[in-house]
């Protein structure tokens, strides 16, 4: 927390725990207007203040201080009996889900019979340059002998996902490196891939509408948009892949169903992209539409995976055999009875929701995977 001139500022979850336990339980008759008595047992007071005899310039400056209160989740209430009054509300810290990233590995991508192992390898905890409340979606790469991880942060302070890299030597124990790809708008599922002439990227960014291609110009740490893929609907964990001679991509579009799978094919990753005949592909399938990975290919098997939104989101992940893939035609099968990924205990009681696969030689392979559990006091 930050002590500012007029409040204690929040900067993470865990500081709303603690301002909550030191404010006061409101006074029945002295509720503000917006709150009703059903509900006071909710809120607690944590500061007041007043701008009398303030400057001008000391004025601009508490405003300031106002909009990062409210940006911190805490409520600012002007008090109708004294313009100049501030006062300052805490709400009832609610339990959330805690996502972390563990890794896998097993002799095919859809049997990981020996993972997860039982702790996380990453947490919000390791992530050193921001707030974080959470960490999912990872993408695996080797570079020049190093295994490189891409995923998101999920960022307390900004309201959004950002990009962080962490590195291993062995693909087992992981440092945390750093964030590595920030823009105004939310960003996730960093699927990263090397094509002919670089490495890329093409993270979630459905609430700017649009699929957007990144390359990197310093790996791993700096990344420029070279091409708009799909515009026009919100492109949730778009997947791309190289199949018999062309791109495809995947992606969910519902706009918060995860019930909608588009197909679009290229001849060139920068396109133009078209949409397939049969698109979408699957359609009022919340347990099968929103991509859960990288689509990879294995003893003659082309397979992706799913997320299971049932009950609930991140409920598991399962896995899909792409019988036929042409720019005509589309067919794919459920491989297997059960979910490949789904909970566990401790770190992943709540469920799983991503797996990316690396093959490390025949009969081995070594996948990150998330989960996630509810957790109310996260510091």
């Amino acid at each position: 927390m930050r002590q500012g001139r007029h409040a204690i500022v929040p900067e993470g979850r865990g500081d709303l725990r603690r301002l909550w336990d030191a404010g006061c339980p409101l006074e029945p008759n002295a509720l503000p207007s917006w709150l009703g008595a059903e509900d006071a047992s909710g809120y607690r007071l944590v500061a007041r203040a007043s701008l009398a005899g303030l400057s001008a310039a000391e004025r601009e400056a508490a405003e300031r201080e106002f909009e990062s209160l409210e940006l911190a989740r805490l409520v600012v209430d002007d008090d109708p009996r004294d313009p100049d009054v501030r006062t300052v509300y805490v709400a009832r810290p609610q339990a959330e889900a805690v996502w972390s990233i563990g890794i896998a590995a097993g002799a095919a991508p859809w049997s990981l019979g020996c993972g997860p192992v039982a702790r996380p390898v990453l947490t919000a905890a390791d992530v050193t340059d921001a707030a974080a409340t959470s960490v999912a979606d990872p993408f695996l790469l080797r570079v020049d002998g190093r295994w490189q991880m891409f995923f998101e942060v999920d960022n307390w302070n900004s309201w959004k996902g950002e990009i962080g890299c962490a590195t291993s030597g062995d693909g087992l124990n992981w440092r945390y490196e750093g964030i590595s790809l920030v823009e105004p708008f939310h960003l996730s599922y960093p699927h990263v891939f090397v094509a002919d002439d670089g490495i890329y990227m093409t993270p979630e960014s459905s609430q700017a509408g649009r699929v957007r291609l990144y390359r990197a110009r310093r790996f791993p740490w700096q990344w420029e948009p070279v091409a708009e893929l799909v515009a026009g609907l919100p492109f949730a964990d778009p997947t791309v892949v190289r199949h018999a001679g062309r791109w495809w991509l995947f992606t969910e579009t519902s706009g918060g169903a995860n019930d909608t799978l588009r197909l679009f094919h290229a001849d060139r990753l920068t396109g133009p992209w078209t949409e397939h005949p049969l698109s979408p592909i699957v359609r009022g399938d919340a347990a099968a539409a929103r991509p859960a990975g990288r689509i990879v290919s294995a003893d003659g098997r082309l397979v992706r995976f799913a997320q299971n939104c049932r009950p609930a989101y991140g409920t598991d992940v399962r896995a899909f055999e792409i019988l036929t893939l042409t720019a005509t035609d589309y067919l794919e099968r459920p491989l297997g009875d059960v979910p490949l990924l789904g909970p566990g205990s401790g770190w992943n009681a709540g469920g799983m929701h991503h797996v990316d696969p690396v093959g490390l030689a025949p009969g081995r392979w070594l996948a990150a995977v998330d989960g996630w559990r509810m957790e109310d006091d996260v510091a």
